[in-house]
C-alpha cells in the first residue's frame, strides 16, 4: 500500500540528519523528455511541500554530462541541488568525485527504502556502504511488433520462445509481407542488441565486482553467434536510431527491441500505427532460458554543494519512490519506473488503446524483478568502443567465430583498462 510521507515523518525518518527543509529553492539539471517528465511531478510535489519551488533545467544529454563533469571536478561549481545520471555513466562520477555527491544515507535513505528498487537498478549507484543516487527510470527489453503483419504470415507471437523460434517466424513474415524486414539493429553505431541478449543471459563486459572482463565468457560468446546467425538469415537489416522511426512509421519492420522507454516513442512518432502494434517478452536462447534484460536508464544524484540538501531529498522520495511521482512519469512521457510497487498500480493494468487494447505495462514492468545487474564500471565507455568494431568485423566474417572475436575485444579491453580477462 502507497504511504503518502508527510513533512513530520520525513523528520522521524531523517533520524540525526538535518532537519528537513520545508521551504526553499531547488534546481536540477536534466535533458530532453526526462526534463518534460520531471515538470510533470512538481504540481503533485508542491500539494505536499508548497513551499519549496522546484526548477528543472533542459540542458541536453551530453551538455548535463558535460557541465556535471566539469563542476565536480572544480570542487561543485556551479553545480545545481540535483543532478540527472545515466547508469551506465555513473561509476565515472563516483570513481573521480567520491565528494562530489551526498551519499544519501545520511539524509534518511534506508535499507527499506533501497529494497523498494530492483538490484540491477541500484549496481552501479551504490559503492560499499554509500549510496550517491537513487534510481529513476529503467529499460526492461521487450519486443514491440506489428499485429497485422504477424497475423498475416500466421504467426502467434506467443508461440516465440527461443532466437531459433524468432528467426523461423522472421522468415515466415518477411515472406507473407514483401518490403518488410523482421527487424533492425545498428550493427554500425551501435552494440545494443548484443548487450541485450547478453544481458538476459547473465553475461556483461565486466564482472560484477568491477574487477575483471568477462565479454568473452560462455553466455556472451553464445549471444553474438545467435546474433550472427539472425543476420546470416537476413531477418536483421542494420538501421540507426532516427531510420527505425522511419521504419517504423512506413511499415516496413515488423519487430523492434528496446528497453521500455521505446513505448513512447513508437506511440509519439509513429501515430498511425495506433491499434497496429504489439508486445511481447524478448526470446531467450533455450526454450526454458531467461527472457528479462535492461537497455538504459538513470538515476537523480544530490550535490555536496546543495544549500537544500533535505528538500532535494524530499524531492527525490516523492518523485521517484512514490507510486504518484512514478506513475505521473509513465502517464505523461513513457518513462518506465524503477520502482517496483509502481507494478501494483491501477494504471499499469489499464489496456492501452494504441497498442490495440493490451496492458503493455503489466507485460513491460513485469519483467523488472528477474533482470540480472550488469556492471558498467568506470571503463564502460571504453569498452562499448572497442565492442563496436570487433562486432562490426565479426559480422563482416572478419573473425573465424564469436569466441574469437570477443577474445580479441577482452584484449584490447584489458590494454585499454589495465583489467584482467578473466579465464
Amino acid at each position: 500500500m502507497r504511504t503518502i510521507l508527510t513533512c513530520a515523518a520525513f523528520a522521524l525518518a531523517l533520524g540525526s540528519a538535518p532537519a528537513f527543509a520545508q521551504s526553499g529553492e531547488i534546481t536540477i539539471w536534466s535533458w530532453n523528455v526526462a526534463a518534460s517528465s520531471l515538470k510533470a511531478t512538481i504540481e503533485g510535489f508542491n500539494k505536499q511541500f508548497p513551499d519549496i519551488k522546484v526548477t528543472v533545467q533542459d540542458l541536453g544529454n551530453q551538455p548535463t554530462y558535460d557541465k556535471s563533469i566539469a563542476g565536480c571536478a572544480a570542487g561543485g561549481e556551479g553545480l545545481p541541488d540535483i543532478v540527472t545520471i545515466e547508469n551506465g555513466e555513473a561509476e565515472n562520477y563516483w570513481s573521480q568525485f567520491p565528494d562530489c555527491f551526498v551519499d544519501l544515507h545520511t539524509l534518511g535513505y534506508t535499507a527499506e527504502d533501497q529494497a523498494k528498487f530492483p538490484d540491477f537498478k541500484r549496481t552501479e549507484l551504490e559503492v560499499e556502504d554509500k549510496a550517491y543516487a537513487m534510481p529513476w527510470d529503467s529499460g526492461p527489453v521487450a519486443m514491440y511488433y506489428r499485429r497485422d503483419f504477424y497475423e498475416k504470415a500466421g504467426v502467434d507471437p506467443a508461440s516465440i520462445k527461443t532466437w531459433d523460434d524468432f528467426i523461423a517466424a522472421g522468415k515466415k513474415i518477411q515472406d507473407a509481407n514483401p518490403g518488410v524486414t523482421m527487424t533492425n539493429a545498428d550493427f554500425n553505431g551501435d552494440s545494443e542488441f548484443f548487450r541485450m541478449i547478453a544481458n538476459e543471459q547473465g553475461c556483461a563486459y565486466f564482472a560484477a565486482d568491477g574487477q575483471s572482463i568477462t565479454v568473452n565468457q560462455p553466455a556472451c560468446v553464445a549471444s553474438m553467434t545467435k546474433i550472427k546467425e539472425m543476420k546470416d538469415a537476413g531477418i536483421i537489416t542494420s538501421a540507426d536510431w532516427s531510420t527505425k522511426i522511419t521504419n517504423n512509421t512506413a511499415g516496413t519492420v515488423a519487430t523492434q527491441m528496446y528497453g521500455g522507454w521505446y513505448e513512447g516513442t513508437i506511440r509519439t512518432e509513429s501515430p498511425d500505427g495506433s491499434g497496429k502494434w504489439g508486445v511481447y517478452l524478448m526470446p531467450s536462447l533455450t526454450a526454458d532460458g531467461p527472457r528479462a534484460a535492461n537497455l538504459g536508464g538513470s538515476s537523480l544524484a544530490i550535490t555536496s554543494v546543495s544549500n537544500n540538501k533535505e528538500a532535494a531529498y524530499a524531492y527525490l522520495k516523492y518523485s521517484l519512490a512514490t507510486n504518484e511521482g512514478q506513475i505521473a512519469m509513465l502517464k505523461g512521457f513513457g518513462l518506465v519506473p524503477s520502482l517496483i510497487s509502481a507494478l501494483d498500480d491501477p494504471y499499469v493494468s489499464e489496456g492501452q488503446p494504441y497498442w490495440g487494447g493490451q496492458a503493455v505495462w503489466k507485460d513491460i514492468l513485469g519483467t523488472l524483478p528477474k533482470v540480472v545487474p550488469s556492471r558498467g564500471t568506470p571503463f564502460q565507455s571504453d569498452a562499448e568502443i572497442i565492442v563496436r568494431a570487433v562486432q562490426t568485423k565479426y559480422l563482416g566474417g572478419g573473425y573465424p567465430d564469436a569466441k574469437a572475436a570477443l577474445d580479441d575485444a577482452a584484449s584490447q579491453i584489458a590494454s585499454a583498462t589495465g583489467l584482467p580477462a578473466k579465464e
